[in-house]
């Protein structure tokens, strides 16, 4: 049990307390753990210090995105019991901790304890640290789901904008060996530490009988068909259909971004290798801030837009179109960069926007009882992505290269790959229906906010 400070009984909000400086605190931690995103920019370092080929030096952020999603699903319940305080303290810990052991691992050449620290500790963290204050956010804003949760994933997904041109001025400044790179760890682990106190001390939870203002929950599911009024429990919400197919339309959706995400750098460098218009390092580092951007501004845009279509609506955009877009960059390759960079804008967009999207169309499936929890388990979702998508582009690309291939040729097939994902997921997100009311709790259980 969470004890003094951390305790969940001590941060219930008193009368009065104003809703809109919880956004803060949970960007405080999701802007943090976001780094996760600019992993990118450490790959060639790693690559060229500790050889190892590109499937390799995807390991660590892999393992994080595999922990993030397990992480989430074992602690979600213990999140919504214990408290966003909680979670966020043991986040930090587990995040900037694993920083640390990275920095180790550089520091030795034990590219194991990299894998460890980073991956496996610090992926902990990124689970933990993700949810905590997503299910905070619906419960402070049911009036606007959407907009909330956009708010905070945001920050997760604008982590690499700050992280990405940061960690690339360190690696140019430190040492041009592994001591500069352990160097970088060093100080991101340290860094974050202090940023992510400000939302542990500053987030609370509302009173038990808390509600916004002249907002009627019920007049709001009667203009939403797909918003119930009805909560249904973490246990029984995976026993409905609607779970598992949501589950296969975030995997999906998540796989197609992803993949460009976590290879990003190398990408664009691929892309253009050998034209008239070469991306240089620094260039391509600038394009992970911009897909950044796109992950960030896609979060609050779209999500805030599902609020008024609808959360159904929007994944039909964010899979169809989105599979377009992959066959745009299929069939153009790299016969214009300005094009390549608006598909690649466009698609992260969708990807980021899936994240923020999902804890709202939860919330109309399942209620806010327990939807932290139900939301840790579908993150396992992620869990497989993560491994799904880098390995797809990573081993193709590595497959290709060995075979003599250059530039879009070796990343044609995984594209094709994430049209064909995307294509189910929009059939996937087609059959989600209501909740049938035999999954529903009696209104006596519904005693955990």
């Amino acid at each position: 049990m969470a004890l003094g400070f951390l305790d969940r009984s001590r941060i219930v909000a008193p009368a009065g307390w104003s809703r809109w400086l919880i956004p803060p605190a949970a960007l405080s931690v999701h802007l943090s753990i976001g780094q996760a995103y600019s992993w990118s920019v450490f790959k060639p370092p790693l690559e060229k210090y500790l050889s190892l080929n590109g499937t390799e030096s995807a390991l660590p952020f892999q393992l994080g995105i595999v922990m993030l999603g397990l992480s989430a699903a074992l602690f979600g319940t213990r999140v919504e019991r214990n408290g966003p305080r909680w979670a966020m303290f043991v986040s930090l810990c587990c995040f900037c901790g694993g920083f640390l052991v990275s920095a180790l691992g550089v520091a030795t050449h034990q590219y194991w304890l990299v894998v460890l620290g980073y991956g496996g500790i610090g992926g902990v963290g990124l689970g933990i640290g993700y949810i905590s204050p997503v299910s905070t956010l619906i419960k402070w804003f049911p009036d606007r789901p959407g907009m909330a949760t956009g708010i905070a994933i945001m920050g997760f997904g604008g982590g690499a904008l700050i992280a990405s041109p940061w960690s690339t001025a360190m690696l140019q400044s430190f040492s041009p060996d592994t001591s500069g790179v352990a160097l970088a760890f060093l100080i991101h682990g340290l860094a974050y530490a202090v940023f992510m106190t400000v939302g542990v001390l500053l987030i609370r939870v509302p009173a038990d009988d808390w509600l916004p203002a002249g907002w009627d929950p019920k007049k709001d599911a009667a203009s939403h068909p797909m918003i119930t009024v009805a909560n249904v429990s973490a246990r029984n919400a995976i026993r409905t259909p609607q779970f598992w197919f949501l589950w296969v339309v975030l995997c999906f959706n998540v796989t197609a971004g992803i993949g460009i995400l976590e290879k990003a750098s190398p990408m664009i460098q691929d892309f253009f290798k050998g034209t008239s218009v070469p991306v240089t390092a620094v260039a391509a580092a600038g394009f992970v801030g911009l897909l950044s951007l796109a992950n960030m501004l896609g979060r609050i845009g779209w999500s805030s837009t599902s609020d008024l279509l609808g959360r159904k609506n929007m994944y039909r955009i964010y899979l169809g179109v989105g599979a377009v877009l992959y066959l745009v960059l299929a069939l153009a390759t790299n016969s214009s960069k300005l094009l390549f960079i608006i598909c690649a804008m466009l698609i992260l967009s969708f990807y980021g926007a899936g994240f923020a999207t999902v804890p709202a169309y939860l919330k109309d499936l399942f209620g806010t009882y327990q939807v932290g929890a139900i939301h840790g388990r579908l993150l396992t979702a992620w869990s497989v992505a993560g491994v799904a998508g880098p390995l797809i582009v990573n081993a193709i690309a590595d497959a290709q290269k060995s075979g003599g291939a250059k530039g879009p040729a070796l990343y044609t097939t995984s594209f094709y790959i994430m049209i064909a994902l995307l294509v189910v997921g929009f059939v996937m997100n087609e059959l989600i229906k209501p909740v049938n009311s035999r999954f529903h709790e009696p209104l006596a259980q519904e005693v955990v906010r």
